[in-house]
């Protein structure tokens, strides 16, 4: 099973392709993590199945919930990060979840960083290993 990381943008600062990569490679092999950087225009659905605009809960709940929904249907699962425009309508309509990263405005790489990491410690959560407690 694969997590999709979709985001616009493809050129991000080399502290930022560092630390998403960091996160990337501590996935397992039964959940691997792959980006899909996007140019900022239009765009339609995804070839998951599961989609997940990350913008309405809290994260810090709402992932290791998905994370755990995902592991038990088996599907893969998109999340999109949109651009200066955030997401299309229809992509937030289709979307089978929301997920708010923060109240603040981020920078494109900083989101990816953000959310590579909470995906990985909502699997850590999920399966019990201690980094979540670190």
């Amino acid at each position: 099973m694969k997590l999709w990381l979709v985001a616009v943008g493809q050129r991000l600062p080399a502290w930022a392709e560092t630390a998403y990569e960091d996160y990337a490679k501590r996935f397992p092999p039964e959940l691997r993590l792959q980006l899909k950087a996007v140019k900022a225009e239009p765009r339609g659905g995804s070839s998951a199945e599961r989609l997940m605009a990350a913008e309405a809960q809290r994260i810090e709940a709402a992932l290791p919930r998905g994370v755990r929904r995902i592991a038990l249907d088996g599907r893969d699962a998109a999340l999109l990060i949109g651009g200066p425009d955030g997401l299309d309508p229809a992509l937030k309509a289709g979307a089978d979840e929301r997920l708010r990263l923060s109240d603040l405005t981020l920078p494109h790489a900083f989101a990816r960083v953000l959310l590579a990491e909470g995906l990985y410690r909502a699997w850590t959560v999920v399966t019990g290993h201690p980094y979540h407690r670190e």
